[in-house]
């Protein structure tokens, strides 16, 4: 079948751009909530699952996912940063399964932006990014 709007396909660079700032405020947004509005709750979540030194940990986890997300705005290694942070993805999904009380966040936000960072990974940046198409 034939697509109804072929001529939007010259803007098909700008769909990964789109998804990237979305994503990237998405994860910066997160990485805030671990160091203030969820901390407590992750550092007991963390040390219920025997994670040594949870506060450390949380700490961590949240200057990745902030730092993640500033990378997927900028376009910055925007594959290395999809990589990581669909690994985060699995984590926190892991850790809301075992304590659902946690978080208060369910599996279908986790599968968008799952499904965001997997199609960042495949496709790549897009426009206006530092990092070069080939």
């Amino acid at each position: 079948m034939l697509n109804p709007f072929p001529e939007l396909f010259t803007y098909s660079l700008f769909a990964p751009f789109i998804l990237r700032l979305v994503v990237g405020a998405i994860f910066i947004n997160l990485g805030l909530f671990a160091f203030k509005g969820e901390k407590e709750r992750w550092q007991i979540s963390l040390a219920t699952l025997n994670i040594p030194k949870p506060k450390l940990a949380v700490k961590i986890f949240g200057g990745i996912e902030m730092i993640g997300g500033m990378m997927l705005i900028l376009g910055f290694y925007t594959q290395i940063a999809a990589l990581v942070l669909g690994l985060l993805v699995f984590v926190e999904a892991y850790v809301e399964y075992k304590d659902p009380a946690i978080l208060k966040r369910n599996f279908v936000f986790y599968s968008l932006l799952l499904a965001i960072v997997v199609s960042l990974l495949l496709s790549g940046a897009g426009a206006f990014a530092i990092d070069l198409p080939l």
